[in-house]
């Protein structure tokens, strides 16, 4: 029977506090205004998907819209999972904490070939059909799909989907919202729906089309389009601000777009075709995003994001701009990889801060001839350039991409990475200096839909043999980290990617048979083995065997061009051609002929047209704003370490929040110092921080109204300022009860912590009697002067202590006598110091067992005050009345 979700998420799970869905930003909207309530699903644990800033935008954008509701749902661990399934309790959406099944629609992220497992898991938990046509008989909700993969080439999802939206959302989903409300007002079925879907731009609804010979699409009904349009919207960066985690994310900083879409024309890169035309945001825009999502999220980090920063023109200047109006707060930029030719002086000035961070370029080949053919457009003194402008702005370490098995590659090639990382290391060598170390990701080519090499493959021995040749070279590299992407996950990408509608039970038998996305990280062998055997159990074995063998390499026979004249091979039908990306198939199989020259294209935005076909009143035009001049720079941020006052708080930690770690309770104390506004004092350093010290650690799901917080200041403040500041953007469940100026000279709480005193409930299986037996098992505990326990050092060395030198005081509180067990309040005074002398709650409960010979559990625990030592104490006395 199911159960309450609340019931579920408990501290017995890892991170609970993914599940509460009480963050910082998050909007509630009540059930009943709403006539659409969306639930936006991403099909990863919540730290990824709450962290990705497509799944933000949408949700806020949703949100935005009058009548429709949007809440989020989230892959569970494998713990909570466990559960749900053990209470026979649907998967929920963590704002509401309603079943799935109660939402009129729900929107999966589907970003990743092998991604669509994780899908079927969440369908599956949340108690709903897997396929389109099993939900057609039932009021289950529409099941959508979109991103990267679901736009390129839906087809091998298809059975799963009612409907895919394709291209960019922030314009497509709240179409598709007015679709569904009006459609909800009409009474209209849901085949009529999805029909009325089918014909908005953007809109792929699979059970409109058929798979014919060779796995191509062919609409079945006269009211759809035969192609269907990407859709293209322009960035807000507004919306992009929202949602601030408790838990550490994925990406723990805020995130704005400053560029969508990238023209560069690399040959092997979906996300360049699939993204075009390139359209820059107002730098002004950007810069009060930043800004503003600064001051209302409380990060110390934010993150500029596109395909190719380094070709948002301004980025020197809107980096520099708030690098200096941020200046006193210890905020670092972050970039995603990086065009190493663009890469200078003013770009390296506004990276990092106090703690400089990764670089990260894509060379993509080691040879200039293989960069003219992948269309990189990048020569070796550029390369060079970028590198040793790195190396000499500070960065002893740089991470490199690379990858093996592009079309016309030798073993020249292959060996040139090699000697193009040798070669980058010597150049940047000094006396005295440490040597430039490289982490090195090389990665083998898979072809994707929709670029001029999605005909090509390469055969996975092919690819073995020339990691085991890169490998063998790299090892008189010092100071050179190399890792290479397992083959077999590449071979089973390339063959979902591009296939056909006949995959569906590829999929479906390969969740079963336990192939999560996850089961990659945790165990490749497994996972491998759950996909071919699902392959077999489709009799698809000789198809992927096409792939394993890598099928046809056009750079491999002397009548490469024959093969494209008309009539050729590239002409076949594929399973995505009814996708309209606005690239003309016609000027992929041109841009081949081109890679085979090593011809380059120039990049579009900055050079002249390339006649993809792109560019018109469907998908609109390149938009590149020129070059601001970059501000004066006015000095990095130098930490004050001003010690001008200390404020002591007395907090408490309730409901939700005893669901919050240790360690995310002193991430939230500094996002809300930030947000209030309070000259917080800095640590010395290279690393610097924010001197906030929580007393003692509570551990998770103990709540407590009695916690002490010190933060010390660089300026004097009248002391219920700070309060009124703090709990303005202090959670609920956390409440400030009393703050007091402390002595400067007085230690801190932490170090005069002596005695804490906590509430607890505990029970007894139901015997005769037991309810009198409580007052004198209290007393027998009290009239022990020893009561002995072994106890495992941090070094791990067994230890006996007594622990009733360590209790001071026990009372019973009141007890209550039930059908199958006897409830008991309890308080206790235990010592809690510092130097680990610790009476902790679950050691009482070993205290009853001595003196009852009777079995305890645990049900709750309440830190009731901390207890400071007597110099301490009189100190706050004094300051408090001074309060």
């Amino acid at each position: 029977m199911a159960v309450l979700v609340e019931k579920l998420i408990t501290a017995d799970i890892l991170k609970p506090a993914r599940y509460l869905g009480n963050e910082r930003l998050a909007v509630h909207k009540p059930w009943d205004s709403a006539t659409i309530r969306w639930v936006l699903t991403y099909p990863e644990v919540y730290e990824v998907g709450a962290s990705n800033l497509g799944h933000i935008i949408l949700y806020n954008i949703l949100n935005a819209q009058p009548g429709q509701l949007c809440d989020r749902s989230y892959l569970p661990g494998t713990d909570l999972a466990a559960k749900l399934r053990h209470t026979h309790t649907p998967l929920f959406a963590v704002e509401s904490k309603r079943w799935l099944t109660e939402f009129d629609i729900l929107g999966f992220n589907l970003s990743y070939e092998l991604g669509a497992t994780n899908i079927l898991e969440m369908l599956d938990l949340a108690q709903i059909p897997l396929t389109s046509q099993e939900r057609s008989q039932g009021n289950y909700p529409l099941i959508f799909a979109g991103g990267q993969t679901a736009t390129s080439n839906p087809e091998p999802y298809a059975d799963f989907f009612d409907f895919f939206a394709l291209g960019d959302g922030e314009e497509l989903l709240p179409e598709i919202g007015v679709v569904l409300a009006e459609g909800k007002k009409a009474g209209l079925s849901r085949q009529e729906l999805l029909l009325k879907l089918a014909q908005n731009p953007g809109v792929y609804v699979p059970q409109f089309y058929q798979m014919v010979e060779g796995g191509a699409v062919s609409p079945l009904r006269p009211e759809v389009p035969k192609r269907i349009l990407r859709r293209v919207a322009t960035p807000i960066p507004a919306y992009s601000i929202g949602l601030v985690p408790f838990v550490e994310t994925v990406h723990d900083r805020l995130t704005i777009e400053i560029r969508r879409g990238c023209t560069r024309g690399c040959r092997f890169c979906q996300p360049g075709m699939l993204t075009r035309p390139a359209r820059d945001v107002e730098p002004e825009k950007v810069v009060e995003a930043i800004e503003a999502g600064m001051r209302a999220t409380g990060y110390n980090e934010f993150s500029l994001l596109s395909l190719s920063c380094s070709d948002y023109l301004s980025l020197p200047a809107v980096g520099m701009e708030i690098k200096n109006r941020l200046k006193n707060e210890n905020i670092s930029l972050t970039l995603p990889s990086q065009r190493v030719d663009r890469f200078d002086e003013n770009i390296a000035n506004i990276l990092g801060g106090t703690r400089q961070g990764s670089l990260t370029f894509a060379p993509e080949a080691g040879t200039q001839r293989m960069r003219d053919i992948i269309n990189k457009g990048l020569t070796n003194e550029e390369l060079l350039r970028g590198v040793k402008t790195a190396w000499e702005k500070g960065w002893n370490k740089i991470k490199l991409y690379f990858m093996i098995g592009l079309p016309g590659e030798t073993d020249v090639d292959v060996l040139g990475i090699v000697e193009t990382v040798s070669w980058l290391q010597q150049e940047c060598w000094e006396k005295g200096r440490k040597l430039l170390n490289f982490n090195l990701t090389i990665s083998n080519f898979t072809p994707k839909p929709h670029t001029p090499f999605q005909w090509h493959s390469v055969s996975t021995s092919e690819f073995k043999r020339k990691q085991n040749l890169l490998r063998q070279e790299f090892r008189s590299l010092r100071g050179v980290k190399v890792n290479f992407t397992d083959v077999r996950i590449s071979a089973m990408e390339d063959f979902i990617g591009r296939g056909d509608r006949s995959l569906g039970k590829v999929l479906h038998q390969a969740w079963k048979l336990g192939a999560g996305m996850d089961s990659w990280y945790d165990n490749v062998d497994q996972a491998f083995t759950a996909w071919s055997d699902a392959i077999s159990q489709a009799g698809l074995d000789w198809k992927y065997r096409l792939v394993e063998n890598g099928e046809w390499n056009l750079f491999n026979t002397k009548e490469t061009k024959d093969k494209l004249d008309q009539n050729s091979p590239l002409d076949i039908p594929l399973p995505w051609d009814h996708i309209d990306t606005g690239i003309d198939k016609k000027w992929l199989q041109e841009d081949l002929k081109r890679a085979l020259e090593a011809a380059i294209v120039p990049d579009c935005s900055f050079e002249g047209c390339s006649h993809c076909g792109v560019c018109g009143s469907d998908f609109g035009h390149n938009v590149v704003i020129k070059a601001l001049p970059i501000p004066t720079f006015i000095g990095d941020f130098i930490p004050n370490t001003t010690k001008a006052q200390r404020l002591r708080v007395w907090f408490g930690k309730q409901g939700d929040m005893a669901l919050v770690s240790h360690l995310d309770l002193m991430r939230l104390f500094d996002r809300v110092i930030r947000r209030a506004g309070l000259p917080i004092a800095f640590s010395g350093g290279f690393h610097p921080n924010p001197r906030i010290v929580i007393a003692s650690a509570l551990s998770l799901g103990n709540t407590s109204s009695g916690e002490i917080v010190d933060f010390e200041l660089t300026q004097p403040m009248d002391v219920e300022t700070f309060r009124t500041q703090l709990v303005s953007q202090m959670p609920v469940d956390l409440p400030i009860y009393n703050v007091a100026e402390i002595d400067l000279k007085s230690p801190a709480a932490t170090q005069c912590l002596e005695k804490a005193e906590y509430l607890l409930t505990v029970s007894t299986p139901h015997r005769e009697g037991d309810k009198a037996e409580w007052p004198s098992w209290i007393e027998a505990i009290k009239a022990k002067e020893e009561i002995w326990s072994e106890h495992t050092t941090k070094s791990g060395k067994q230890q006996l202590i007594n622990l009733r030198d360590r209790l001071f005081e026990i009372k019973l509180v009141a007890t209550q006598e039930l059908e199958t067990e006897t409830k008991a309040e309890l308080t206790y005074v235990g010592s809690c110091r510092p130097d680990g002398v610790i009476l902790r709650p679950e050691q009482i409960l070993l205290m009853l067992e001595t003196v009852a010979n009777a079995e305890f559990h645990l049900l709750h625990i309440h830190r009731n005050r901390l207890i400071l030592a007597e110099t301490a104490e009189v100190s706050y006395l004094y300051c408090s009345q001074s309060v």
